[in-house]
């Protein structure tokens, strides 16, 4: 099993619950696909950089988790297939990055 981070925006006109819907959604996916959710973080509504299907703004979401390498190709449909996703990045993380992943989020606790 490999460390993986995945971030994804979401659409601005969505309410709280719908957001938490979609968010619980892909949570499920990885869940009954094996994985183990290591960390996942609500960074919120934020600006976009360039606008996206003529929005400017984006709930942003990040899921840390470990996974069996071919589920990445199961969330990925998922993100595809759902219209609420604005865009979405998978990254696998190395030793060093799951090691600093982890150092940050210690520090988050203690603050």
């Amino acid at each position: 099993m490999n460390q993986y981070e995945t971030v994804f925006i979401l659409t601005p006109v969505l309410s709280d619950d719908q957001m938490k819907e979609a968010v619980n959604k892909f949570k499920d996916v990885l869940v009954n696909g094996g994985a183990e959710i290591i960390n996942e973080e609500n960074w919120g509504l934020k600006k976009l950089a360039y606008s996206i299907d003529k929005k400017s703004t984006g709930f942003y979401e990040l899921i840390e988790f470990k996974a069996a390498p071919e589920l990445l190709k199961t969330l990925e449909t998922a993100y595809r297939r759902d219209e609420r996703v604005l865009r979405f990045l998978n990254v696998k993380m190395e030793k060093y990055a799951a090691e600093y992943a982890e150092k940050r989020r210690n520090i988050k606790k203690e603050a």
